[in-house]
């Protein structure tokens, strides 16, 4: 099996990437100094909430980008905002049988990846939730398999994704299937103004009430826009925004699947905040901002989501109650 460079290894990259180098893989990491020596003086401890672990002792984790020349297959795992800048970089550098698959939140990663890169790119989408635990302590804390663009192009790497517990998902409608994942997504600028955990989160009505209103918006708009959610759960994307506004007691029974979230498990908007790093508010609330606006449709909660986030940021509050941040968001 030829190299596979994970480039932009952060939390999701450095899981993704330790499970495959766990399952035999050749995988060289790319990204930040400050995580290449974690890795190098801890190696890379995988553990998620179905209580498996990988340990990695050996990591071959860069910050020069050189590597990528090695490389047959590269996985895109950096925020939104360096798209542009990584693809200026990946350019010039790629095998002519290299294939770029983007693992990436938002709409149109792939598509900027596309712009600047004359080689295949993938769409890929990563529903789990991975949390940096210091010491090269990665953690899985939500469910989900990885689902990427149809293509025969994967077909020689699906035995390694297979055998590192990482089955790739093929699809032919990627561009619903993203839509899906920024429905889902809404909730992370919701658990990020929290503070606390995805499940306790979730487990508050008025908490799930502002995902519910933020997400009605995005509906609207899909509805206006001609884009059809694809099913990534057991109910079908509409439904969703109802199921969440039922008393407590009625979702813990209803809904146990989406509460199937390891205890400690936050969104990686919180983790973003937490680093004091730019979170992905804009490739998130923002694409449906910007579609609403395109198109005439208002959407004043996930604006205002963006301005909390913003505040946020800037070293604003980050400690919301349910009961506070939905009468900021519905006033």
């Amino acid at each position: 099996m030829s190299t596979i460079v994970v480039y932009g290894a952060g939390s999701v990259g450095c899981h993704i990437g330790g499970r495959l180098a766990g399952a035999g893989a050749d995988v060289v990491f790319v990204g930040r100094q400050r995580i290449a020596e974690e890795v190098r003086e801890h190696g890379l401890h995988l553990t998620d909430l179905d209580g498996n672990a990988v340990r990695v002792a050996s990591v071959d984790y860069r910050t020069d980008p050189a590597v990528v020349a090695d490389a047959s297959l590269v996985l895109v795992t950096v925020k939104s905002a360096a798209t542009p800048d990584v693809a200026a970089v990946l350019a010039p550098l790629l095998r002519d049988d290299a294939v770029v698959v983007s693992l990436q939140n938002g709409l149109a990663n792939a598509a900027v990846l596309g712009e600047r890169i004359d080689r295949p790119v993938l769409t890929g989408m990563v529903p789990f939730n991975v949390v940096a635990q210091g010491a090269g302590r990665f953690h899985r804390g939500s469910e989900g398999d990885v689902e990427v663009e149809d293509s025969d192009l994967l077909t020689p790497y699906l035995p390694v994704f297979a055998a590192a517990g990482l089955p790739l998902t093929l699809r032919s409608d990627m561009a619903a299937v993203l839509w899906a994942k920024l429905l889902l997504n809404l909730n992370n600028p919701v658990n990020a103004l929290s503070g606390i955990p995805l499940k306790d989160e979730l487990s508050q009505r008025d908490y799930r009430r502002c995902v519910a209103a933020a997400q009605r918006e995005a509906l609207a708009v899909g509805r206006r826009a001609g884009r059809v959610p694809a099913r990534l759960t057991p109910l079908p994307p509409a439904w969703i925004p109802r199921l969440l506004t039922v008393p407590d007691a009625v979702f813990r029974t209803v809904a146990s699947s989406m509460l199937a979230i390891d205890p400690h498990a936050r969104s990686s908007m919180w983790e973003d905040l937490e680093a004091g790093r730019v979170t992905e508010v804009d490739w998130i609330n923002g694409e449906v901002v910007r579609i609403g606006r395109e198109l005439g449709v208002a959407t004043p909660v996930n604006e205002k989501l963006i301005a909390l986030i913003r505040d946020a940021e800037r070293g604003g509050r980050r400690d919301w109650t349910g009961p506070e941040l939905l009468s900021a968001l519905t006033a």
